[in-house]
């Protein structure tokens, strides 16, 4: 019984994820709200779980991986509770929810090692897992590509045409506004990061049917991944709280982009998670 308390605990964290980062980036009441009684619900179903597991286990120590990633992300979660009920400090959750929610994730499918019902269903999955991570990469760099001609615009803008050069059409003025390329690439970032989250956590989940485990997340892919995540968190985050735009803006949208390649020049190293690897 502890294993469904800790999926409903599972879903539960997931649907809080997904209204910190309005409730953090918009300032959304009504999020902020949803965000913590998900949260506390979670939290609920998780301790309920761990007492009920280690109770049954016949002992108060956690032995095994996933047992101790469970009281882990217990632990985070409980740390954040505590932060945001001393200081009202709700933004420390974009960090906190989802890392509990990577933690319990694994436990989540089960002690032993999980499988798919069906060869069409881990297809299904790593068509989506791939789709998801492509769509991320493609929205990220669209931002780059309008920040590049924010950069550009910006300083076409600020030189003066000397006489006679107003009647002229400048090579540039095909160019869209200012404002609506720091829109564009403020927005293709939004759409980016739910994205590479989604496709990370589908890999999370298709590499449990694998030989590799855990040692699947010590692979340098994967590691540059998560901190790429991190990094775009950050990323929107300062954009949200510093109200950072224009300029500024468009070299911290750079950033991401250069996380992601990165990324993808691990994929050279990679032993386990190589593309095109048989």
């Amino acid at each position: 019984m502890y294993l469904f308390w800790l999926r409903v605990a599972a879903v539960l964290y997931a649907a809080a994820c997904f209204a910190v980062f309005p409730a953090v980036l918009q300032s959304a009441e009504r999020w902020r709200s949803a965000c913590v009684h998900l949260g506390g619900l979670a939290f609920f179903f998780h301790f309920v779980s761990a007492v009920e597991m280690l109770y049954l286990a016949h002992r108060w120590l956690p032995v095994g991986a996933r047992e101790v990633e469970s009281l882990l992300g217990l632990a985070v979660a409980a740390a954040f509770f505590i932060v945001w009920w001393l200081y009202d400090a709700i933004s420390l959750g974009i960090f906190a929810l989802p890392a509990t929610f990577f933690l319990i994730l694994i436990p989540a499918l089960g002690p032993d090692r999980f499988t798919f019902p069906s060869e069409g269903v881990r297809t299904s999955w790593l068509v989506a897992h791939i789709a998801a991570l492509l769509a991320a990469y493609a929205a990220l760099g669209f931002s780059m590509l309008a920040s590049v001609l924010y950069l550009v615009q910006e300083r076409r803008l600020k030189i003066i045409p000397r006489a006679g050069e107003h009647s002229r059409r400048l090579p540039l003025d095909w160019l869209p506004p200012l404002d609506t390329l720091e829109r564009i690439a403020h927005g293709t970032l939004e759409f980016g990061f739910p994205c590479m989250t989604v496709g990370l956590i589908i890999g999370a989940v298709l590499v449990q049917e694998t030989p590799l485990g855990a040692a699947y997340f010590l692979d340098p892919k994967v590691i540059a991944s998560f901190i790429s995540w991190g990094v775009y968190v950050l990323l929107l985050l300062v954009r949200r709280s510093a109200g950072l735009r224009g300029r500024k803006a468009a070299w911290l949208s750079g950033v991401v982009v250069v996380v992601m390649l990165f990324v993808w020049a691990s994929n050279l190293v990679s032993h386990v998670h190589r593309y095109g690897a048989p």
